[in-house]
């Protein structure tokens, strides 16, 4: 019986990581189709936010790929990879930070209507992201990390389309800098978040060794 119930139990394990590993390739896909998007136009328009988001889509390529190698493996694979997470997401805010720098010293208003159609196409693109993750949410550290950068992304696209609406409006770098800043807090935050989940599960996983 007992042998029964844990064959069961390893079907329904292998069950629910192939469902994860299939959704994490399609938005890996998606996160790196829209990174050269937003990067050759963030670039042609001059837009830091829209340059930002773009990188912040390469590393969450770099986040799904991690998710997908340690889906079959031990927890102790799955927290390094959310430690890797943590630390991508904390180089990718310093990275926004010294881009919001520059773009201060040598101040070119960008341009909005680029930022809006961009920026509003990298919204849809991340709501689907966000709802092909939902579900796996909460089933452990590793999506539920990954799951967390789908939903930072969306802040991001809104960040953008309102600096896009207020740059058209003001014709100031300020708006797309203030952006800058808030996407840069909202890296730094989870980032932080994911930090302590992943050194939490490593105390428990010390503690089940030891006992």
């Amino acid at each position: 019986m007992d042998h029964c119930c844990s064959k069961k139990a390893s079907e329904l394990e292998a069950m629910k990581q192939k469902k994860q590993a299939k959704v994490l390739w399609a938005v890996l896909i998606i996160n790196l189709l829209m990174f050269f998007i937003e990067m050759y136009f963030g670039f042609i328009s001059r837009s830091t936010a829209l340059m930002s988001d773009g990188l912040d889509m390469l590393g969450d390529a770099f986040v799904y790929g991690f998710s997908i190698f340690v889906i079959a493996r031990s927890t102790k694979w799955k927290t390094s990879a959310a430690l890797s997470k943590a630390l991508i997401m904390c180089v990718f805010g310093l990275f926004v930070l010294g881009k919001i720098i520059h773009q201060l010293i040598n101040p070119v208003v960008p341009v909005h209507e680029t930022m809006g159609i961009i920026g509003g196409l990298a919204l849809a693109a991340n709501a689907t992201c966000f709802f092909l993750l939902y579900k796996f949410r909460s089933q452990d550290t590793n999506m539920t990390s990954t799951w967390l950068c789908s939903r930072n992304d969306i802040i991001a696209n809104i960040g953008v389309l309102i600096a896009a609406g207020a740059v058209n409006l003001t014709n100031t770098i300020w708006p797309d800098v203030i952006v800058g800043l808030i996407i840069t807090g909202i890296f730094l935050s989870s980032s932080i978040h994911v930090l302590k989940l992943a050194l939490k599960d490593l105390r428990q996983e010390k503690e089940k060794v030891a006992a």
